[in-house]
């Protein structure tokens, strides 16, 4: 198992939280009055319903658009196939999450095409919604917005299902970016049997403690855009909901884990708060004497094409081999 990176004692983190806060008195009127209509409970987890409306590839690259009862649109997601990708074969799968704001289109910017040329791994890109956090939302007023119950009860079953994937922990593993960073520390947590890596590049992994505070009332000040006023957490939060899903709160879950965290140290940009996090959970790692590797890297908020790298080629040695 990889050890941990050796930091030295973290300097205070200096921020405008106003820049991370901007829009939280909304919710308190959103909580009361409801955005464009009532607001509404999310609806509860479904067993596997996806079905691939849309299903072609182009290279090595599949593209899926998926029916799901999750969702109330059509989430996309793009499948990388090894060179040479054989049926007889099994191969594992590397879960690869987006930020906030962005979509399944991600990583091609990130050229991970690239980054996995000549490596049997496949790797699948879903949608997670502009603002989705990854999680089933306390409350929505645009319909299904279930990214949890997708990812977890839809699309890991689906890819087992018509891929030829190692269909357990050793041949899979789980990473991000920012909120997708966030998403992959959660759902391995959470999931104890689905993953046996996990990595957050620039994700947040506290949502508790001063910083932490921050994160949460970030993850449910933007899901209001996607939720139309609606909340990934609730107003008040609803706190064993938040407590089920904080990293920080779940250390026992990574034991036995590969953990990767990078972040970066620009100490004015959300960044900061970021790194504050990752400092709090390699800190909290440590002490449990749970192995794993982090790093601090200069400059803000963004993918990391050597870390990206890095973290593929670690996934590949740690999963199952293909064959």
């Amino acid at each position: 198992m990889p050890q941990s990176t050796k930091h030295s004692q973290p300097t205070r983190i200096r921020i405008d939280r106003r820049s991370m806060l901007k829009g939280s008195a909304v919710l308190a009127t959103a909580s009361v009055a409801g955005v464009g209509g009532s607001l509404v409970g999310a609806a509860p987890a479904h067993a596997a319903g996806m079905e691939a409306i849309d299903d072609r590839t182009h290279g090595r690259m599949r593209y899926v658009l998926a029916s799901t009862p999750s969702i109330d649109w059509n989430p996309s997601v793009n499948v990388l196939l090894p060179d040479g990708y054989d049926p007889a074969r099994r191969y594992p799968v590397l879960y690869l999450l987006h930020g906030g704001g962005q979509n399944f289109q991600k990583f091609k910017e990130d050229d991970i095409e690239g980054l996995t040329a000549g490596r049997d791994l496949i790797v699948v890109m879903p949608d997670g919604g502009i603002a989705g956090w990854y999680s089933n939302p306390v409350t929505s007023n645009a319909g299904m917005r279930n990214w949890e119950s997708f990812h977890m009860d839809e699309l890991i079953p689906w890819i087992d299902a018509n891929l030829s994937t190692i269909p357990e922990a050793g041949g899979r593993a789980v990473s991000g970016f920012s909120m997708g960073g966030f998403g992959a520390l959660k759902y391995t947590a959470k999931y104890y049997g689905h993953f046996a890596s996990v990595s957050s590049h620039s994700g947040p992994a506290n949502l508790r403690g001063d910083w932490g505070h921050v994160v949460t009332d970030w993850a449910n000040t933007t899901s209001m855009a996607e939720l139309l006023g609606g909340t990934v957490y609730g107003v008040p939060w609803d706190e064993a909901r938040v407590s089920a899903d904080n990293p920080m709160e779940r250390i026992e879950s990574y034991r036995g884990k590969r953990i990767f965290l990078v972040a970066g140290t620009a100490p004015l940009d959300q960044e900061a708060v970021v790194l504050a996090t990752q400092r709090e959970f390699g800190g909290a790692l440590e002490a449990a004497g749970i192995p794993h590797e982090r790093y601090e890297e200069p400059d803000g908020h963004f993918v990391r094409r050597e870390r990206l790298q890095q973290d593929i080629d670690g996934v590949i040695d740690y999963l199952i081999k293909a064959g």
